[in-house]
């Protein structure tokens, strides 16, 4: 199949990304550390996880932001003190539709993914542009 084939027909679901970030904090993380790799990485963003790997909240740039208006040293802070108890995440065998249609209704940058209830990663509003038009592919199509 073509690039153009795949631009028009588009790949389909958001298992068909060939890899997903694997940035997510645990929730004893330190708030600078988070930082630092929110800094370093392409993304906005990342879950962060409990002892037991469970999704419990979520951290962006947005976040840290907020602290640090609020004069708090963020040095002295973990992610589960930071972070906004929010579940989103959208299942890995989900549309782009869908994923598209979520992260507008809920404003988000940074997508969770989930499989059988866990975390296996994050895709961007970048990951599945370039995968619907099919940049970046790794795999034959």
């Amino acid at each position: 199949m073509s690039l153009h084939s795949i631009a028009i027909a588009g790949l389909r679901t958001i298992d068909q990304i060939p890899h997903l970030h694997d940035l997510r904090f645990h929730r004893k993380h330190n708030g600078l550390a988070i930082t630092l790799e929110l800094l370093t990485s392409s993304l906005s963003g990342a879950p962060v996880i409990d002892d037991t790997g469970t999704f419990i909240g979520f951290i962006s740039e947005f976040d840290v932001l907020h602290i640090l208006e609020t004069g708090r040293d963020v040095s002295q802070l973990t992610a589960e003190e930071i972070m906004v108890p929010d579940h989103v995440a959208i299942h890995e065998s989900a549309t782009f539709k869908e994923a598209v249609k979520l992260m507008e209704d809920k404003h988000l940058l940074v997508l969770p993914v989930e499989r059988n209830g866990a975390i296996i990663g994050c895709v961007s509003r970048r990951d599945i542009l370039r995968a619907w038009i099919g940049l970046g592919l790794s795999q034959q199509v």
